[in-house]
């Protein structure tokens, strides 16, 4: 165990303990720290919070952060943060990283809901995290990143990013693999590329516990997408008529939804929004359901 120490930056074992989810073992260092308070929520809601933070407020160039997470049976935690992750300016080619790996057990759940990773201007930054899970695990997972400092006149304007997300069920079986890979081109900047956009984000929902806010989601983001295709076309042709293009109408958040795995036990939202704000408000909404089972709704 103390080897494993010597390799990571942070690591967190929960277990029951008489009949409530406990943290065992806490460790980190810098620029790592761990914030878990006491509780969170009403006192009959079995859930540790814990608020991952990093000196300096951001991930400075060349920092790599690694964390191991382990979460025993029966038990419940969440991953969150402050504030947004920043990435800041990279110093030469210099690459910050960040890697989660959690393991967690049956009839548990791990929900991730930190704020978007904001990457200042030249930054390159390269997350992975990998989730080992059984068929009864349950994992909430939001990974987001935003165009930049808005306020410094950057948009899209950092160097590198690329975000793998992999579940590995029982062992090495892959469940969901997935790369978000963001970079400057020789040819059409990324910021042209993302058009209007100012965010991107994914959310990934696992398991029987979650199947009812599953089902919530899909259906409402498959109205939300109808109601703007029908909106859409409308206003296409009303501009094909007049010949002018209104950008003022084009819709601040657009999302779609899929199902993966052999019997579609987990489902894949992505999301492209106009603003920080949009995709908050979208979150806080679809993971309403959530409030029962960690104590505290996400992103209040």
């Amino acid at each position: 165990v103390e080897e494993e120490e010597m390799m990571e930056t942070g690591m967190i074992v929960i277990e029951k303990v008489r009949g409530k989810s406990t943290v065992t073992k806490s460790f980190s260092k810098y620029p790592l720290k761990f914030i878990i308070p006491r509780k969170v929520g009403p006192s009959w809601v079995d859930a540790v919070w814990i608020y991952a933070l990093t000196f300096g407020g951001g991930i400075v160039s060349g920092d790599d952060i690694s964390c191991k997470l382990e979460i025993g049976d029966g038990c419940t935690a969440v991953l969150t943060t402050q504030s947004s992750t920043k990435v800041y300016k990279s110093l030469g080619s210099k690459c910050s990283r960040q890697s989660l790996e959690a393991e967690i057990g049956s009839n548990s759940m791990l929900v991730l809901v930190p704020d978007p990773v904001t990457c200042f201007s030249t930054a390159r930054f390269f997350q992975k995290q990998v989730f080992r899970v059984y068929s009864d695990s349950n994992l909430v997972l939001v990974d987001w990143i935003t165009s930049g400092r808005h306020e410094s006149g950057e948009k899209w304007d950092f160097t590198h990013y690329k975000s793998t997300n992999n579940i590995f069920l029982e062992g090495d079986q892959p469940l969901f693999l997935d790369t978000v890979l963001l970079e400057q081109g020789s040819t059409v900047p990324l910021a042209e590329r993302m058009q209007d956009f100012q965010v991107i984000a994914m959310v990934v929902l696992l398991g029987p516990m979650l199947r009812h806010i599953q089902g919530q989601v899909q259906e409402d983001v498959k109205r939300m997408m109808a109601k703007q295709v029908q909106g859409s076309s409308a206003q296409w042709d009303r501009q094909i008529k007049s010949n002018t293009c209104d950008l003022a109408n084009k819709p601040s958040l657009i999302a779609s939804c899929s199902a993966f795995g052999h019997k579609g036990e987990g489902i894949i939202v992505r999301i492209a929004s106009l603003t920080t704000e949009s995709v908050y408000q979208f979150l806080k909404h679809q993971l309403a359901g959530l409030e029962s089972l960690v104590g505290v709704l996400p992103y209040s």
